[in-house]
């Protein structure tokens, strides 16, 4: 798993059976055991957040980013939608659709503070407003695509060559640089400590330097020459105990 650079979701399930699960999580949320499994839950999709890796959701018929589910394809850095059905293989299936609900309003925030939804319309509050006018409802991929919900809805025709095309695309750029741009893309707004350190530290100091395809003299300092040459230092100390006992020797003596 640690040698993947991208990583692509599919859900697929009943989506009004996942429906009714979302909707107990929001209505039990008092009670002792859904509470746990919801912070359970907030906790995974911080650590989804802060994953070193490209996200991408492909959201197809069958599908069920609802409620919660659809928290994944909010924290993806892009979601391709099927506009329609698959005419040839499985023209009898509900189109493809996606589901946003209360869930999504604040249920499982960002180490930002802020939801998901706010994150990727921030400073555009109108547009958060129309999303949240569609709580509740199945939105085909045009209307998906009008809300801003998604990176872009392909037919058909040429569906999985678009995506492999998208894949390779993405293996093809540099994955130090576009791993950059991608955490800073996920934490907008704010700044918490969280931010501080998961989302900025970390996503140059692990994420880009020692990634396992990571490429250029920053990699190979911090992974090849770090791990097998000695530090040393004007003081002839070759470890960090040296330098230590030096400092100690030096404090004592003055």
């Amino acid at each position: 798993m640690s040698e993947l650079g991208t990583w692509v979701f599919r859900i697929q399930g009943k989506p009004e059976r996942v429906a009714s699960y979302d909707a107990q999580l929001e209505d039990l949320k008092s009670d002792w055991l859904v509470n746990e499994i919801r912070h359970y839950y907030s906790r995974t999709m911080k650590r989804l957040d802060v994953t070193s890796r490209s996200l991408i959701s492909v959201i197809e018929p069958r599908s069920a980013f609802v409620g919660f589910l659809f928290e994944i394809a909010l924290a993806s850095d892009r979601q391709y939608m099927l506009d329609g059905v698959f005419q040839e293989t499985d023209p009898d299936a509900d189109p493809a659709a996606i589901r946003a609900t209360s869930a999504n309003n604040g249920s499982y925030p960002m180490g930002n503070g802020l939801t998901r939804l706010e994150s990727r319309f921030y400073g555009h509050d109108d547009q958060i407003d129309a999303v949240k006018k569609t709580f509740g409802k199945s939105l085909n991929a045009a209307t998906a695509d009008d809300l801003g919900l998604i990176t872009s809805a392909l037919d058909d025709i040429d569906f999985e060559d678009e995506i492999r095309i998208i894949l390779e695309e993405r293996a093809s750029l540099s994955p130090d640089a576009l791993t950059g741009m991608e955490a800073n893309h996920r934490f907008v707004g704010p700044e918490t400590m969280e931010t501080k350190i998961f989302g900025r530290l970390t996503a140059w100091q692990n994420w880009i330097f020692v990634r396992p395809n990571a490429a250029g003299p920053t990699a190979r300092f911090a992974g090849t020459v770090r791990a097998n040459a000695p530090a040393t230092t004007s003081s002839g100390c070759s470890n960090v105990r040296d330098i230590k006992s030096v400092q100690r020797s030096r404090l004592s003596s003055s």
